[in-house]
């Protein structure tokens, strides 16, 4: 059996991005991943760690996917693709890291 993958993806928005935007991208997000097959769970939110090791990044969110061919799929999906055009420009830095 393929071994699930993480996608972990870490986020700093845009200054003046409001409290609002940030919910409806994340609203989008979720609903761009009943869309796509493979994935099998997302959480999101924003950065509560005491630490302070984040650096200035202030979100994230994590997909599950079934396997690597699932992720592999949902990187050219249509949907994740419309998702990218339309709140990119709301993120000024993101980190993508997949275990």
């Amino acid at each position: 059996m393929a071994a699930h993958v993480q996608h972990v993806v870490v986020i700093k928005f845009q200054e003046h991005t409001s409290d609002d935007q940030i919910a409806a991208f994340f609203a989008d997000a979720l609903e761009m991943t009943k869309h796509i097959p493979g994935i099998t769970k997302f959480v999101h939110g924003p950065n509560c760690s005491p630490e302070g090791l984040t650096g200035d990044f202030t979100h994230a969110f994590i997909m599950s996917f079934e396997s690597a061919a699932a992720r592999d799929g949902y990187l050219p999906h249509d949907k994740h693709e419309e998702f990218k055009a339309k709140w990119l420009p709301s993120v000024e830095k993101i980190f993508v890291i997949d275990i």
